[in-house]
């Protein structure tokens, strides 16, 4: 190895194949050789490519560690306002679980990226107006509108969590994608972390069962409670410090689970012509359906943003875009059903939001299977895609806008 190294020292693209083919002999053999070689610029290159210290675990520092202690004390207080005041649990969570997360997370992102103070306060004016709205509304169970408005103030928060994290409305267009990448990397961090926690609550009622102790209410009222706010708290932080967590992970998570969506969707729309189901008229297949396609797109999205570093071979550019052209086929379907149900039975609430969001998603759809189609033909870079994406993210904050503060009025509240 040390001769082949000495004679292809000069000739980078053969010394990179020697490497790949070896790397820990590689490794050993250069590193004996390079006190005689380095007075060469390229021995100086490999010695430091090969020697880079391995990343360790950052904590941050220890400011930062108390603020994000601070913020997941706060969201454990915020679960537990229902035990402090008497409210009816399922009124305060089925209306206020966005504010247990969302605003810790958002001052997280305001304090670490040093946001302006004209921004800070409509940060805070945004999310307190969501706060004063969403409970303001008449207490009506069957009110769809409310629903509604519930779920759509959980879109509306991560909106407004976005611009924290971007830094403001002028951002960059990549500032959208690394947001795109961040909540791909905060689903793989809250989920590993969840499972250890699983892991360690199984272990320690076990442990607390043998000696008779029953610790089911302490666990339920306290640990519970302060620990589930906490988990997407401390992943954000591990991952805004240690980016190298997930770096890894993710794009592996992207270019396993496009190729197999894809498949799926294929052997699903071939499954339903011989399943009978009919999305036209079976409402619960269609509302399956359509969460079918929120989560395709979140996957299309992640793996175009991880796409838009610029490391994807072929094989995962044609992946994407017939996963797009799938996914807009699955779209037609749901619109087409949607709109058969409006002309046969009328316009309600639950039907317009859908309907406007199906439309929506299926313009950005289109929007991505054209440039995905620009990039195979070598027209456009594949960031190009991930712009796309990025720049129509507004529309969609608009639309949660729309069904969240206007439905209720449009709709008389009901």
């Amino acid at each position: 190895m040390k001769e082949e190294i000495l004679s292809n020292l000069q000739n980078p693209v053969q010394l990179e194949t020697l490497y790949r083919k070896d790397r820990s002999g590689f490794k050993q053999s250069f590193n004996q050789l390079y006190p005689d070689l380095q007075d060469q610029l390229i021995a100086g290159y490999w010695h430091a490519r090969l020697n880079e210290p391995k990343e360790a675990i950052s904590w941050g520092s220890r400011k930062e560690f108390m603020v994000v202690m601070s913020l997941a004390l706060v969201a454990g207080l915020i679960a537990k306002i229902p035990n402090f005041t008497g409210l009816d649990e399922e009124f305060f969570f089925s209306r206020n679980i966005g504010f247990i997360v969302f605003p810790a997370l958002v001052a997280y992102f305001a304090w670490k990226n040093n946001l302006a103070s004209s921004l800070i306060t409509w940060l805070a004016v945004s999310m307190v107006t969501g706060l004063v709205f969403i409970n303001s509304l008449p207490v009506n169970e069957n009110s769809d509108t409310q629903i509604l408005s519930n779920i759509h103030l959980l879109l509306f928060l991560y909106s407004v969590l976005g611009v924290a994290f971007v830094g403001g409305f002028k951002a960059p267009i990549h500032q959208r994608i690394n947001y795109l990448k961040y909540n791909g990397d905060l689903a793989v961090m809250t989920t590993l972390m969840l499972i250890a926690c699983g892991i360690m609550t199984a272990v320690t009622f076990g442990l607390f069962s043998l000696i008779g102790w029953n610790i089911t209410p302490f666990f339920e009222q306290y640990l519970l409670v302060f620990g589930l706010p906490a988990v997407p708290i401390f992943a954000t932080y591990l991952i805004q410090t240690n980016p190298q967590l997930v770096g890894k992970v993710s794009p592996v998570i992207a270019k396993i689970f496009s190729p197999l969506v894809l498949v799926m969707l294929l052997v699903y729309l071939t499954a339903i012509v011989f399943s009978g189901k009919d999305p036209y008229r079976d409402r619960e297949f269609l509302i399956m359906f359509n969460f079918l396609l929120i989560g395709v797109m979140a996957i299309i999205f992640f793996s175009v943003a991880e796409a838009a570093k610029g490391n994807t071979g072929k094989f995962e550019r044609w992946v994407l875009f017939l996963l797009s052209i799938v996914t807009i086929a699955v779209n037609a379907i749901a619109l087409s059903a949607i709109l058969f149900r409006i002309n046969e039975w009328g316009i309600t609430p639950n039907r317009l939001a859908v309907l406007g969001g199906n439309v929506l998603i299926l313009i950005n759809l289109l929007l991505v299977m054209v440039q995905l189609n620009k990039v195979l033909k070598q027209k456009a870079e594949i960031s190009s895609v991930g712009n796309v994406i990025a720049q129509y993210l507004p529309i969609y904050a608009l639309w949660t806008i729309v069904v969240t503060f206007l439905f209720p009025f449009l709709f008389g509240f009901e």
